[in-house]
């Protein structure tokens, strides 16, 4: 593959970065992810996600009127083949701090799962573990994970299908423990963009073979799904990300979050009474929300691997 990009590729290259930068820093000041003095531990996988996080961030914190400090970490799982030369070599030609965490999630997970069984479950308890104690030696204020737009819109609908919830990632949370705030800064970013973006940068991409690689889990099906839906029909995604920032508890059926019970003649029309659906208000609000034209986007031309080499 070479090193050299076209002029095409390069122009590109600088529109889709300047859109996951106006949107990871639409991310980060609506949900207030980074303040000044904080030390962000990003979580590094080797994948296309956490690549493009890690040099977005970077970027941000150049620019950015706050000082913060960017630590980046890699837990090496020790998968068979795992090429750990890798990202110690790429972090110390970027210059950026960084920590390899060596631990065998990978023995102990082939041990407890049987055959054919998912490991996502296991593993992702493992890793979450581990990543938390590596926060708390490291001093870190902040754990920013590389979730994008389409992962957030997976995890509802997996929650939805088989969860029975309506529930999906947040863009900043506590962690399980109580101890650490966790953050997603590439939240309202588009999976098909940071693919290109990798594409374009070259990142010496490292796959997963521990639950990566595993044939028919439900959420590579939804993902799926989701795609052959945006394909279909461009612009529904940001529609149902947009719903996910617009919710209504008097339309939907949650007693916990609306007292329904207490609704009587007098009440009043609630939120549009009975209408519980108006195409004259419906909007691309996501596009509006962050300053985006959806059709930029679109505009943008698809690069293959071909393009590359």
């Amino acid at each position: 593959m070479s090193d050299i990009l076209s002029k095409k590729q390069q122009s590109t290259l600088k529109k889709i970065n300047k859109g996951l930068r106006r949107l990871t820093g639409q991310a980060i000041a609506d949900y207030n992810m980074i303040e000044a003095g904080d030390r962000i531990m990003v979580c590094l996988s080797g994948g296309k996600d956490s690549f493009t996080m890690l040099d977005i961030l970077l970027e941000l914190r150049a620019a950015a009127p706050i000082d913060f400090e960017i630590v980046a970490v890699n837990l090496d799982q020790k998968q068979p083949g795992f090429p750990g030369h890798i990202l110690p070599e790429y972090l110390k030609a970027l210059g950026v701090e960084y920590k390899i965490v060596e631990e065998d999630t990978y023995s102990i997970v082939q041990d407890k799962i049987s055959t054919g069984k998912t490991t996502c479950s296991l593993c992702s308890r493992l890793r979450r573990g581990i990543l938390y104690r590596t926060a708390k030696e490291l001093g870190a204020t902040k754990i920013a994970l590389g979730h994008h737009r389409d992962d957030l819109l997976a995890t509802m609908m997996l929650n939805m299908f088989f969860g029975g919830k309506l529930k999906s990632m947040p863009a900043k949370l506590v962690s399980d423990n109580g101890e650490h705030v966790v953050i997603r800064p590439l939240a309202y970013c588009k999976e098909k963009e940071i693919e290109q973006y990798a594409k374009l940068k070259q990142y010496p991409i490292i796959p997963c073979n521990l639950c990566g690689s595993q044939p028919n889990l439900q959420r590579q099906i939804i993902k799926q799904m989701l795609n052959e839906w945006d394909d279909k029909f461009p612009g529904r995604l940001g529609s149902m990300f947009t719903a996910m920032q617009n919710i209504v508890p008097s339309h939907l059926s949650d007693t916990k979050l609306f007292d329904f019970k207490a609704i009587t003649k007098d009440s009043g029309v609630i939120n549009g009474g009975d209408i519980a659906f108006d195409k004259e208000e419906i909007k691309y609000s996501f596009a509006e929300k962050t300053n985006i034209d959806e059709q930029y986007y679109r505009d943008l031309p698809t690069l293959e691997i071909k393009d590359l080499s």
